[in-house]
């Protein structure tokens, strides 16, 4: 099984693992987060992903790790391109919720193919919002206007 690093600006990667333990509870030991504070520079910033890293180590077998960060050229992703090896540690740029939860859907499958579908589940979760009411929807009615009457069709 891959695991997943969130490293991102302060407070992303907290508010991602969140989001990612509420919607997936049995997979919240495969998810790692780390904050990047703005005060806190690039080697200070591997230091502390290779040492959480290392704190939670993985079985021999099972040593992959997605990082998924937040904006490509960014402390954030220079850290993970600096972690990552192209074999057993890969990375992405541009997390959102939807590559996330796909990364841990799919965290049973090898590197490579978590990687894609992450990259597919993040720009099928990229939608335009309609800015109209779908007509089935019931409009509010202001409930002290005795005169202000609307017949939905």
């Amino acid at each position: 099984m891959v695991r997943l690093l969130i490293l991102a600006h302060a407070p992303l990667a907290s508010a991602l693992l969140a989001v990612a333990q509420h919607a997936f509870p049995e997979c919240a030991s495969r998810v790692l987060a780390l904050d990047v504070m703005p005060e806190i520079g690039p080697e200070a910033t591997e230091a502390a992903a290779r040492a959480l890293l290392a704190r939670e180590p993985l079985p021999d077998d099972d040593a992959e790790v997605l990082i998924l960060t937040d904006v490509f050229g960014a402390t954030p992703a220079n850290v993970a391109q600096r972690l990552s090896d192209g074999v057993h540690v890969r990375a992405l740029a541009g997390v959102n919720v939807p590559m996330l939860w796909r990364a841990i859907n799919y965290c049973n499958l090898p590197l490579d193919e978590v990687l894609s579908r992450s990259m597919v589940g993040a720009a099928q979760g990229v939608l335009a919002v309609a800015s109209t009411r779908p007509q089935n929807q019931a409009f509010q009615v202001n409930a002290h206007d005795p005169h202000h009457h609307h017949h939905q069709q």
